[in-house]
């Protein structure tokens, strides 16, 4: 068939009559191809038979065409005016009233434009000419198949680069608007902007805002067709980032909350879904004002399955929070952490155990000798002129009690809400409790000299002894004029009855505090209800202090602060939940967060909305920082604990990662505990914190470290004997961990693990093993310890040489080979101790010992200058026993025994494995 010259066979025929009958499945793909000159077929041209077939009747033989014209056109590619009527054929082939011709030209558009792009230097303008065009037109096509083809072959050209710029603009985009018109086709216009959302992804900003953003705004707000709008919310996230932070925060963003409030479901869904990709693209303002709000809407949304997208991204959504400088945290191109000390004035005041903590009682609490402005670039509107006379005044008595105006105040400006809906939505929270917990960028105090200055943010000085009864009586026989600068009211008769009041007001603000987390959004007139109680709110605790203030048992000086009398009385869980505070992201967001591992939120919300949260984790605590690690420290204890392997699990592989955000001191407190349960949790736990064992251990202190060397040989044991990559995970782990440890601690721990490994049943676990051999012995020598070196040599020699299994004298060989090969071990003590042994098994009756025999002297040994010296008086030995085994009647041994290093190749490996 070689010598029949080219021409087409009809594609009628049966290919069986011209010498096919072989070819099976390939049969239609030579039908398609075939160019052959069959005696009797007419002597039309190549170029003719084409197009007789191109334009045949039978819908059949357009078909074929179509579907070969990838392989038609490459045959034609040397003559390039053959190969431009060709291209003429293919445009008016284009045009066939069969759908099922059009669908199979436009799937062959993209192997046709790769191959033009590749060799566009000798068709420069074919795709720009004449597919391009192709496939814009099908874009509007009555069919809908065709139309779905031409949109999948758009967007993979697209992708690829295949169309340029210049096109793009002037011939998809138009066609695209046109399609997405108010006055165009429902369905049209759900596809076009599918498109859209992917155009804008391969386009310039400029072109995306000049072209694309004005369309989409609207397309937003589409009120006829929720397809439309679904499209819009499920990629608009890739919208706000083809266009940058302005266009977003000035087009998108309010675009964006009308479709959080849409009132179908999966809008809102979509919305969640792509919550973090928006926030990504808008400021830490915006972020903070206008997202933040929005997304605690979406997850007490009414509907479930928006509550269930919502905490599932909650997580990534708060890691968009994250402030490198401030937290000292950076994640590399690459992906490692990197530490760094964080940013004078941000955060440095704040960390736990500087120098500035002064005699703060609780690692977990954050001081400092003076409030810390945490946000410079966020407005301080909204602090009135008396808050300020109210705060000096009660700093001149040494007092920082701030009103309920001051911490509405404080919490606007932490999460950039206007102070009245700061009131409105944060008072309800039993976490804003009590309000001077968050002293906010404007609360600052009047100048006062540093013993007078105190910071009250998340620290409660041990209360000091009661001297009410002594100074009783000395504050009621006072008559005179209170000391410059201290204003009190009338003292009152005992320090009990500011007591009851303070008490009255925490209950009546219990009252308030939601339980649930899934309520609804306050109406109108609620709002009105939640201020005016705000309000009273505020009367009642400023009335309060007031009354705190006239405490016999705290002198004028300012020697007590009246919150920690507040502190002293309020409720257990007010108090835990003092713990969480913080000022890095908005406080609802991480209250929501931390309520993920509520076992309602399973019933409520999702089964595996605990996965989720585990999952996110690791984000949430790099965006909060080692500062604020005690607001989750409960939350990850409580999941470390949870019910679901799978839940575990997820924290299981992530444990490294948090331990690198720690640092080895709260890593040592509170993660290594759960590390020591985990040890002994399910394999599928267990297998995340082995495959980052090094990971972790590395981040211990070395007297921490030392505590695992006995634990490690846990891992050899499984609770399935069959589970061999969990073995196989472990002695991986163990090269590594070798630099962590001393050489005797190796010798009496390690070593052990590895040579058990090496005698495992599965094969893929002996191999890995022998290199942790290899490695344990180069620790030893390395490190100067030949002594431990030569005990493990004589171990190795009992075990394996001696081994009465064949597996194990096999195994005696690579070992010697792999040590040769890496080196590890001097070569005379090699000579000296390992190769009277391994030449020992010349004689070994099993011929995949002298495979293994003759390839380590082959390939390795003799190829070692020390060995190939003629004065060595070893190489006489070694070359014997190397023409012993080039005659041993197993055609392996005398195979690889001859083989020249040089002529291995992969068929020979091949070989030995099947022989292994």
């Amino acid at each position: 068939m070689a010598d029949i010259p080219l021409y087409f066979v009809d594609l009628h025929d049966d290919l069986d009559d011209y010498g096919f009958e072989d070819y099976g499945p390939d049969r239609d793909s030579m039908r398609l191809t075939a160019f052959l000159d069959i005696p009797g077929q007419g002597n039309l041209p190549p170029l003719a038979r084409l197009e007789k077939y191109a334009f045949s009747e039978n819908v059949f033989n357009r078909q074929i065409i179509a579907r070969g014209l990838n392989d038609i056109l490459r045959d034609f590619s040397n003559n390039e005016e053959d190969f431009l009527m060709v291209m003429e054929i293919v445009v008016r082939l284009s045009e066939d009233a069969e759908p099922t011709v059009r669908t199979d030209l436009v799937e062959q558009i993209p192997p046709i434009a790769v191959f033009l792009q590749e060799n566009r230097s000798n068709f420069p303008g074919v795709l720009a000419d004449y597919l391009t065009p192709i496939v814009v037109r099908y874009l509007t096509d009555p069919n809908n198949q065709v139309r779905k083809s031409s949109q999948e072959v758009l967007l993979i050209l697209l992708e690829q680069d295949l169309i340029s710029q210049h096109d793009i603009e002037n011939k998809v985009c138009p066609i695209l608007l046109a399609l997405s018109a108010p006055d165009s086709d429902d369905e049209y216009k759900a596809e076009a902007v599918n498109i859209i959302c992917k155009l804008a992804s391969v386009l310039n900003k400029s072109t995306v805002e000049r072209l694309l953003l004005p369309r989409f705004c609207e397309l937003c707000g589409d009120g006829k067709l929720f397809q439309v709008r679904k499209v819009c919310a499920t990629n608009f996230g890739d919208i706000c980032h083809a266009v940058g932070q302005e266009a977003t925060e000035k087009f998108l963003i309010p675009k964006f909350l009308e479709l959080c409030s849409d009132n179908v479901w999966g809008m809102r869904k979509a919305c969640a879904e792509c919550f973090m990709a928006v926030s990504y693209s808008a400021s830490p303002e915006v972020r903070r004002a206008q997202l933040s709000p929005l997304f605690i809407r979406l997850i007490s949304d009414p509907c479930r399955w928006v509550r269930q997208a919502a905490f599932q991204f909650l997580g990534p959504f708060i890691s968009t929070f994250a402030n490198p400088p401030r937290a000292g945290l950076y994640i590399g191109e690459d992906g490692p952490l990197s530490i760094r000390p964080p940013a004078r004035g941000l955060d440095s005041d704040f960390t736990p155990g500087s120098p500035g903590t002064g005699s703060c009682g609780s690692t977990s609490s954050a001081c400092s000798a003076r409030p810390v402005r945490t946000e410079p670039d966020l407005p301080t509107e909204g602090t009135s002129a008396g808050t300020s006379n109210f705060l000096c005044r009660s700093s001149s008595c040494g007092m920082m009690g701030n009103s309920v105006e001051d911490s509405a105040l404080a919490g606007a400006e932490l999460t950039g809400l206007s102070p009245e809906a700061s009131a409105t939505l944060k008072l309800p929270e039993r976490n804003d409790l009590p309000v001077n917990s968050h002293p906010g960028p404007g609360s600052w105090t009047c100048p006062e000299s540093p013993e007078d200055v105190f910071n009250n943010f998340l620290y409660w000085r041990t209360p000091l002894p009661d001297i009410s009864k002594d100074l009783e009586e000395l504050f009621l026989s006072e008559a005179g004029p209170r000391e410059k600068g201290c204003s009190r009211p009338e003292p009152v008769q005992n320090s009990c009855v500011a007591r009851s009041e303070i008490q009255k007001v925490l209950d009546s603000l219990q009252e308030h505090v939601m339980d649930d987390p899934d309520v609804q959004d306050p109406s109108p007139a609620s709002d009105n209800q939640m201020a005016l109680s705000a309000s009273s709110l505020q009367k009642e605790l400023s009335v309060a202090r007031i009354l705190q203030s006239t405490d016999p048992g705290e002198p004028c000086g300012g020697v007590r602060d009246p919150l920690e009398t507040e502190q002293r009385h309020l409720p257990a869980p007010l108090e835990e939940n003092k713990s969480k505070l913080q000022d890095v992201i908005p406080q609802p967001l991480l209250d929501q967060y931390v309520s993920m591992t509520d076992p309602a939120r399973a019933q409520t919300v999702d089964t595996d909305i605990a996965k989720h949260c585990a999952y996110s984790l690791p984000g949430v605590a790099l965006t909060l920082g080692r500062r604020n690690w005690h607001c989750l420290k409960d939350t990850y204890e409580t999941l470390a604990s949870d019910m679901q392997w799978k839940v575990r699990r997820t924290l299981a592989f992530s444990i490294h990662e948090l331990a690198a955000i720690l640092g080895d001191q709260l890593t040592a407190a509170d993660l290594v505990p759960i590390f020591n349960g985990f040890l002994k949790d399910l394999d599928e736990v267990r297998i995340g914190i082995l495959k980052h064992l090094y990971d972790f251990l590395k981040l211990l202190h070395e007297d921490k470290r030392r505590e695992y060397l006995y634990q490690l040989q846990e891992f050899v044991v499984t609770d399935n004997s069959r589970n061999w990559r969990f073995r196989y995970e472990l002695a991986e782990q163990l090269i590594l961990i070798l630099e962590l440890y001393n050489p005797h601690d190796v010798y009496d721990y390690l070593m052990h693990i590895a040579l058990k490994l090496c005698a495992d049943k599965v094969s893929e676990v002996r191999w890995i093993s022998f290199k942790l051999v290899v490695a344990i012995l180069q620790k030893f020598y390395s490190h100067s310890e030949s002594a431990l070196g030569l005990a493990f040599v004589h171990e190795l020699i009992v075990r394996f040489r001696h081994c009465a299994k064949w597996v194990g004298r096999q195994a005696f060989a690579f070992i010697c080979q792999a040590v040769v090969s890496e080196e590890c071990i001097p070569a005379d003590q090699f000579v000296e101790h390992l190769l009277p042994s391994l030449l020992s098994l010349v004689s070994d009756p099993v011929p995949n010992v002298r495979v293994l025999l003759a390839r380590a002297l082959r390939q390795t040994l003799l190829e070692k200058a020390y060995l190939r010296n003629a004065g060595n008086p070893h190489l006489e030995v070694i070359e014997e026993t190397v023409l012993a085994l080039q005659s041993d009647p197993d055609p392996d041994v005398s195979f690889f025994a001859t083989l020249q290093p040089k002529r291995r190749s992969t068929a020979d490996s091949r070989v030995l494995e099947e022989r292994n």
